[in-house]
C-alpha cells in the first residue's frame, strides 16, 4: 500500500510528509483492502479566507474510492481532522461490504423474526 503526498501552493516538507504518513497508515492498518491513499495538501492565498489549510484524500480500495476534504488554520490540525474523518469513513465501508458468501447480520435477523412468526400463525 502506498501513500502519496502532494502540495498545491505549498512546499512539502519532511515534516509534513511523515506526519501524513504516520496519521494514514494508522488509518490504513484498519482494513487490507486498500490499495493506496492519494494526499493532496494545499493552502488558500485569499486573505479573507477562513480555513486556510486544506487537506484532501482518495482512498483507493479493491472496490470503491472515498474522498474525504478538511480544511482548518493550520496544516497540521487539518491533516488530523482528515485522518478522523477518513477512518470513520472507512470504518463505516468496512461494516458494509461482505466477504463473498457470506450474509448480512440484518438479514439473518429479519428471516429469523419472519420464520417465528409464520410458526406462531401455523399452530
Amino acid at each position: 500500500m502506498h501513500i502519496y503526498v502532494n502540495g498545491r501552493n505549498i512546499e512539502i516538507t519532511d515534516a509534513i510528509k511523515a506526519y501524513v504518513k504516520e496519521k494514514m497508515g494508522k488509518v490504513a492498518a484498519h482494513y487490507d483492502q486498500i490499495q493506496g491513499i492519494d494526499v493532496v495538501l494545499s493552502v488558500i492565498k485569499n486573505p479573507s479566507a477562513s480555513g486556510k489549510h486544506v487537506a484532501e484524500v482518495s482512498c483507493k480500495m479493491t472496490s470503491g474510492v472515498i474522498r474525504c476534504e478538511e480544511a482548518a488554520e493550520s496544516m497540521y490540525a487539518s491533516i488530523d481532522l482528515l485522518a478522523d474523518k477518513l477512518a470513520r469513513q472507512v470504518e463505516k465501508y468496512k461494516g458494509k461490504t461482505l466477504a463473498p458468501g457470506k450474509e448480512s447480520i440484518r438479514t439473518e435477523v429479519a428471516e429469523d423474526k419472519t420464520e417465528e412468526a409464520v410458526e406462531e400463525v401455523a399452530e
